[in-house]
């Protein structure tokens, strides 16, 4: 398709992804310098088990974990016309996550989105719209995307490749997600449940998703680009810190 043919502010943008995550790192404290110098120690073998590419976070408890809606963001990128990075996000959107931080791929997480809360910089009027409408998101009749894992492979201390099935505009497909995990914790005194943070980025074709209205002719860039670029950053909230007996009178 041209520029010729495609409406004006049709040539935005397009479609999206959603989602979230699963891992865990570990970290030592240097030892502590001595008066005398002493001779340098021999390594200490690695833990069983402890390799590059395993996580080990005991202090993260494994269970369920809930998005944090309000520490979590989702937004898509489309190239226009070859000049820039059309940038849009989603704000209604919810995902959960079983996290089992001694056998990462046996982790799970599951995500939906409302296209109808898509979200635009300084859109020209109808613009939404139109990208909800029956062309782009077609979200009345579609009005949910989904991601739903099911595979996940541990490719560094803090990162792994999350493989779902991704549902948009009524298709389903494989979309990868590549995912690192940005820290957490057991909880905390303000905060009595254990947190984890990940973020992802993944890419998918939209015209395969059957949306492809704009989409350049072959050796153009006159249109919207078929490929929709998705970054996410999220904070999750999971199980409680175990209560404490009182100390004993």
């Amino acid at each position: 398709m041209t520029y010729s043919t495609v409406p004006p502010h049709a040539l935005r943008t397009a479609s999206w992804l959603a989602a979230s995550a699963v891992l865990a790192l570990a970290a030592c404290a240097p030892p502590a310098v001595k008066k005398a110098e002493a001779p340098a120690a021999a390594p200490s073998a690695a833990a069983p088990g402890a390799a590059a590419d395993k996580f080990v976070m005991p202090q993260v408890p494994a269970g369920d974990y809930k998005l944090d809606p309000y520490h979590a963001n989702l937004e898509f990128r489309v190239n226009h016309l070859g000049f820039s990075h059309y940038t849009a996000r989603f704000s209604d959107f919810d995902a959960k996550l079983h996290f089992d931080p001694a056998n990462p791929s046996a982790s799970t997480v599951e995500a939906t989105v409302d296209p109808r809360s898509l979200t635009l910089n300084r859109p020209p009027a109808g613009f939404k719209d139109e990208l909800t409408g029956k062309v782009w998101l077609d979200a009345g009749q579609y009005p949910t995307i989904t991601f739903r894992s099911t595979k996940v492979e541990v490719t560094g201390p803090n990162t792994a490749n999350i493989t779902g099935d991704f549902t948009l505009h009524g298709v389903t497909k494989p979309v990868v997600l590549e995912t690192t995990f940005n820290g957490g914790y057991a909880g905390h005194p303000m905060d009595p449940h254990a947190r984890i943070g990940f973020s992802a980025h993944g890419a998918f074709k939209r015209s395969e998703f059957g949306i492809g209205a704009g989409v350049p002719a072959p050796g153009s860039t006159m249109g919207v680009g078929d490929q929709v670029d998705v970054q996410i950053d999220a904070e999750f909230s999971g199980p409680a810190l175990p209560k404490t007996a009182p100390a004993a009178q």
